[in-house]
């Protein structure tokens, strides 16, 4: 294996349990109950699914524009206070020591998840930022993925994805990549198809030997 490259909401900052806690929070307001299933549609990928949910649940748009603005506020709020998930700057150090390529895909745009990076001083690991400026579609679309592995130098096969979504993993699948699930809160019970390895946290985790395990079953070494 030569390379990895993160998925960044849920994976890196766990921004999508916020988001499901914002909303949800919100429209009990509005009293409108939120499933965690129809929330789970959207992760990783466009909010279509969930605004026509809303739409649905109350009876028309008009309420929709002020409904996201009190989310986001929210939001905000919340963020402020997150902390980057357990593992995750032991993992990027552990890819730099082992010589790996390392790239980050996410479906979210570039004004989203570079203040993140910045902030948490996590911009440095990267060598290439795939977001959805770059591409014309997003996750579960492979293109955030093929960008990522062109953009290294090496063959998608020669690639693990990690990701927390249903729709990060099915796009890394069908770029052609290894993929190592991570799931969070709101993804956990999710099920999850397609995949090479599952772990519940970075946290406590040797890279190097998961990594190990994993091209073992393909006959491969990391390089």
């Amino acid at each position: 294996m030569k390379a990895v490259v993160f998925d960044f909401d849920g994976l890196i900052l766990d921004t999508e349990t916020v988001w499901y806690e914002c909303y949800k929070e919100v429209l009990a307001d509005y009293e409108v109950e939120l499933p965690l299933a129809i929330f789970a549609q959207i992760i990783g990928t466009h909010d279509a699914a969930f605004h026509q949910y809303m739409v649905e649940q109350l009876k028309g748009s008009d309420q929709i524009e002020a409904i996201n603005a009190a989310a986001s506020t929210l939001h905000k709020e919340k963020m402020a206070m997150i902390v980057v998930r357990e593992g995750v700057k032991e993992f990027l150090e552990e890819a730099k020591e082992l010589n790996l390529r390392i790239g980050l895909a996410t479906s979210s745009s570039e004004s989203w998840v570079m203040p993140f990076l910045k902030k948490y001083d996590l911009l440095k690991y990267f060598e290439t930022i795939q977001t959805s400026d770059q591409v014309r579609k997003i996750k579960p679309d492979p293109e955030l993925y093929i960008k990522a592995v062109e953009a290294l130098g090496v063959k998608p096969e020669e690639a693990i994805a990690f990701e927390d979504s249903v729709n990060g993993s099915i796009a890394a699948k069908r770029a052609g990549m290894n993929c190592i699930i991570v799931p969070n809160p709101v993804t956990k019970d999710l099920e999850f198809q397609d995949f090479d390895a599952r772990i519940e946290t970075m946290g406590g985790q040797s890279l190097k030997k998961l990594l190990d395990e994993m091209v073992e079953k393909a006959g491969a070494k990391i390089e």
